[in-house]
Formats: structure tokens, sequence, C-alpha cells
């Protein structure tokens, strides 16, 4: 859930930090007043698009910040930690900047971010609905992953393997399109590659060579200070009056006394072993000395090696071994190229075999989303019934998708597939009794659309792990006891959720768990936004005043408080 939002110099807002509980928050104020600028924050925070419009006047920057908590096993947890993110006693503090120049400094947990990763970790914090969902539940292809969504669990494998197998279709016909050039444009580049793989093959390289070849140098080169250091290392050891001799010396003291002293054994012992050990360095420097090499022909022969080494590997890798996997790469093309009649005949037929395998995921993809059609119009059903739109006949209607200009033949038949499977999927409605089924789009109004949404909602909202809901006058165009219809029935979508809500019905906002009330007013010849937690007495007032629209008076006050009580008796458990 959003614990805390703190915003700063955004729009009207200078300053402004507000503290959410759980449940529903209800926020209200006068038209104008902010409400709306503080739910387009809580959007650019979770990765909606900046602008510089939105940096108070005057400003560097506008900034915005969010303290967000999920349960010990969110998914988010998981996904936090493949973007490198550190999520701490399962917190998320989202942070943005954005600077009077429109440029955007995202942050999550202190971490810098790329506004795509605040974007994918904001969205499963918070489902923002507004009346742009209003506006995505009228269009038509935006229908199939709403229902996509509701049969998520069912579809996630049937998915899954469609979706490898359609990017392998992907691929063949890239491939297809590659070797179907014109003669010329690959008899260009078969010359080409038979250069570059000659070039490569004349060097006969092995893997690692560049790198035995460096540390060969390296000794070389410096043969004469090596044989120096070690001659004078070996020097110092042995000989007459070297190191050796002086502690061989101290070993045939220290024996002798502890003959005497038998306490002195253990000190006569680690001296004896340290003395065969450096005896045996010592041999070891001798050997070694005697094997270095002054070969001023090899260094040279080496490198020139390098030299050619590293001509090669400005055209074909960094490493010897990524120009022989660049070689065998280009071995392959080149082969694909002169054999490339006999390359087609084994592509067209290894993807007609996928296109058979991706029409069978596509058939139980489209038998998955029949069931889950049903299944979500008879939830929708009594969502609505609750709405009271008892009469309302809701549909999800799938059909096959219209064919595309490439679109493959399966079995004689010609198949529309798509990243998303074969199915178009459009939600139908009737409002009235005889009326034949159009689509949504062409016969809901505002009110309607707003009840269809919040139908919609209640029905996923069990089902995603969205942490927060934030509607933002999803009530525009309802009264009376539809009104009430939709404050139960968003005030029931809390008790799962934390939800948030702009309202301008009383109904909702009796129905608040908190009651924010948002006011503007002026200080130093600007004008500001604060936010005030209600007490019982101001959240009577202020439904009195949603009420009346003008003047509270004590009729409406009591209608408020009516309101009030009412909300308190639907709340409790039954």
């Amino acid at each position: 859930m959003l614990i805390e939002l703190t915003i700063r110099q955004f729009a009207i807002i200078d300053e402004l930090t507000v503290q959410f509980e759980k449940g529903l928050t209800v926020l209200t104020g006068e038209t104008g007043a902010g409400k709306s600028i503080i739910i387009d924050a809580i959007g650019l925070l979770l990765g909606g698009r900046g602008s510089a419009e939105y940096v108070r006047h005057g400003e560097k920057r506008a900034e915005i910040e969010g303290l967000f908590i999920v349960s010990d096993h969110h998914p988010l947890i998981k996904k936090a930690e493949e973007f490198g993110i550190d999520a701490q006693d399962s917190m998320f503090i989202l942070q943005r900047n954005i600077t009077a120049q429109g440029k955007s400094i995202c942050r999550i947990n202190g971490k810098l971010v790329t506004l795509a990763i605040l974007r994918e970790i904001g969205q499963a914090l918070v489902d923002i609905h507004g009346q742009h969902e209003h506006q995505s539940l009228m269009q038509a292809e935006k229908h199939i992953s709403m229902l996509d969504g509701y049969a998520a669990q069912d579809l996630a494998k049937t998915q899954k393997e469609y979706e490898t197998l359609f990017q392998q279709a992907k691929q063949l016909q890239k491939q297809l399109l590659r070797l179907s050039e014109n003669d010329q444009e690959l008899a260009q580049k078969a010359d080409l590659f038979q250069y570059q793989l000659d070039e490569i093959d004349q060097a006969k390289l092995s893997p690692e060579e560049d790198v035995q070849l460096m540390n060969e140098r390296n000794k070389l080169a410096h043969g004469e200070k090596l044989f120096s250091l070690l001659q004078d290392s070996y020097l110092s050891l042995y000989g007459e009056g070297r190191g050796l001799d002086f502690i061989n010396n101290a070993v045939s003291h220290l024996e002798e006394a502890a003959s005497i002293d038998n306490e002195l054994k253990e000190l006569f012992e680690s001296v004896s072993n340290s003395y065969y050990l450096l005896e045996e360095a010592a041999f070891a420097l001798r050997d070694r000395v005697e094997q270095i090499e002054f070969d001023p022909a090899r260094l040279e022969m080496i490198e020139t090696r390098l030299h050619e080494i590293q001509r090669l590997k400005r055209k074909y890798g960094e490493t010897v071994d990524e120009i022989l996997i660049y070689a065998s790469k280009v071995e392959e093309e080149l082969d694909t190229i002169l054999h490339k009649d006999d390359r087609l005949s084994t592509l067209q037929v290894e993807l007609d075999g996928i296109w058979d395998d991706l029409f069978v995921e596509a058939k139980a993809l489209t038998t998955i989303r029949k069931k889950a059609a049903r299944q979500l119009t008879e939830a929708i059903h009594s969502e609505l019934r609750s709405l009271y739109m008892e009469k309302t006949k809701f549909d999800v209607r799938i059909t096959e998708k219209h064919p595309a200009k490439h679109s493959p033949i399966v079995n004689g038949q010609v198949i529309p597939f798509s990243p998303d499977g074969i199915d178009a999927v459009e939600f139908y409605l009737t409002t009235n009794p005889g009326e034949p089924m159009k689509p949504l789009s062409k016969v809901a109004s505002g009110g309607e659309i707003s009840r269809i949404m919040l139908a919609i909602k209640s029905i996923f909202s069990d089902q995603q792990g969205i942490t927060s809901v934030i509607f933002d006058e999803v009530d525009t165009g309802v009264s009376g006891r539809v009104a009430q219809a939709i404050a139960e029935k968003i005030h029931m979508i809390s008790i799962g959720s934390q939800v948030l809500c702009i309202t301008h019905l009383p109904q909702v906002a009796a129905m608040a768990d908190s009651h924010l009330y948002i006011q503007k007013y002026e200080e130093e010849d600007r004008v500001k936004t604060s936010v005030k937690i209600l007490s019982v007495e101001e959240k009577v007032d202020e439904i009195a005043r949603m009420i009346s629209g003008v003047e509270v008076t004590e009729l409406t006050r009591e209608h408020a408080k009516e309101l009030l009580q009412l909300a308190k008796l639907h709340k409790q458990p039954a």
C-alpha cells in the first residue's frame, strides 16, 4: 500500500506531504483545488509521461516521492532483485524529479533507474482508474488484454508456448526473406564472407593464442632483468659466507644448546626445518636461472605474430576466441548462401511445421478464452445487477482476426497469426430489453461506462497483486441509488486493496475510512494547495456541502449524518 506521498514544486503545489491509511480514502474539495493534480503526481511517480509544464512556475524542478510497503512474498520483490534494487523490509521508495528543461531523474530505493524500470515497478504497485480507463473500455482492440487479464492463470502456459513458437516463426521468416534477396546482393555477400573466412583461416589461429603469446613475450622481453634478480637471490642464499651458511651455523649451535636444555629442542627443530626449506628454495632458484633463455629471434617472431593478430582483432573481435567464433558464423552464413535453394527448402519445411504447431496452440488459446468469456460474462452480470443495471446484457464476443497481407496458409486456410493469437475480442452490450446487442462503444452512456468499468475492476481486483487502487472520478454521471451502489462497490474493493478515490458523490465520501479535504489558498501572492484529514464533525460539514452544492443547512447536515450512519451499518460484518 501507499504509506506516504511527498510533492514539491509541482503545478500549484508548493510542498505537500500526505500520509495514507488502509481501506478507502476519499479526496474531496472544490473544483480546481488540486485533487486531480495529486493523482497526476502519483501517475508521474509510477512512470507516466513527464513534462516541464508540471514544474511550478519559477522553480528549477518538481520532486515527487512515495513510500510503498508490500507483503514479504510479493512477486515485485523478486522483480526488483532482477533490476539490482534492494527491497529491504519489503519497502519501495519511488522518487522522480522533473527539471524545468523537462528531463526526468528516477530512483527506486535510492538506485538510479530508467523510466521504463520505474514504470514496470510502479504499475505493479498502483492501478489508476480514471477517464482514460473509460476510453480504453471504448476501444475494442483493448478488450482482448482485459479478457486475458481475467483468464491469466489459465492462459499462462499455453500463451507462453504460443509466444515461443510465434517468435521462432518470425525468425524463420526473416531468414527466408534474407535468402530471397536478389542474386547480385547474395553474390556480393558470398564474396565478402569468403574473403573474411580465407583471411582468418590463413592466420591459423588457436584458442587463447594471444594470451599465451603475451605471457611469453613478457618473459622474453624482461629476460636479462629476470636472470639478474633470480641469480642475486640464489647467491644471497647459497655459498660460503652466504645466508644458508649462517643459518647452518645457527642450527649447529642450537643443536648443542638443546642437548643441555630440553626446552630448546622445539626451537632447534623449527630453525632446522627452515634451513632445509630455504636450501630447497635455493636449488629451485638455481634450476630456474639455468632455464632462462635469451632469444631475440623468438621475441621478434612473437611481436610479428601479435601484430598480425591485432590486425585481425580490429576487424573481427577483441580476442582470438571471438575471431574464431566470428569465423564459425561466417562459415555458416556462406554455406547457407552457397546452398541457397536447399536451405530455402529446409527452412520452408521447418516453418510450415511451426505454423502447424502454432495453429494448435492458437486454437487452444481460443478455447480457453471462450470459457473465460462465459465466466466473465456471468460475473459482470452479477456485478451489474448490484449496480442497478439488471436489465443490461453484456457479452464477450470472440471472432477470428482479419488476415494480414502475409498471413500463412495452414490446412488450406489463411490463418491471421498475431503476437496474442488469432482471436479478436470485443465487448457487446444492450441496456434495454428487446434491443439487439451492439458494440459497447456505440451504446453505453458515460454513467453506464463508469458502472461497467467498476464492475470489471471489482472482478479483477482479487486476481491482481496490485497494492493500491486509485479511482479518479469514476462516479461521473451517476446519482441517487446508483451512487449508493457505486459507493458500496468501491468500499468492497477497498477491503482487499487500499483504495484512493477522488469523488463528488456524498455517498462515496460517507463510505470512506479516511477523508482528505483538498483546498486551494493564496499566500504571498502565490496559489498553494493543502490537504487536511477531516474529523468526524468536519466530515459531516463536507458531506453536507457535497449534498447542497452551495450553502450548508441544518437539513443537509442531518442528511450527511444519516449517510454516515448508513455507511457505518453497511461496513459492519454480517
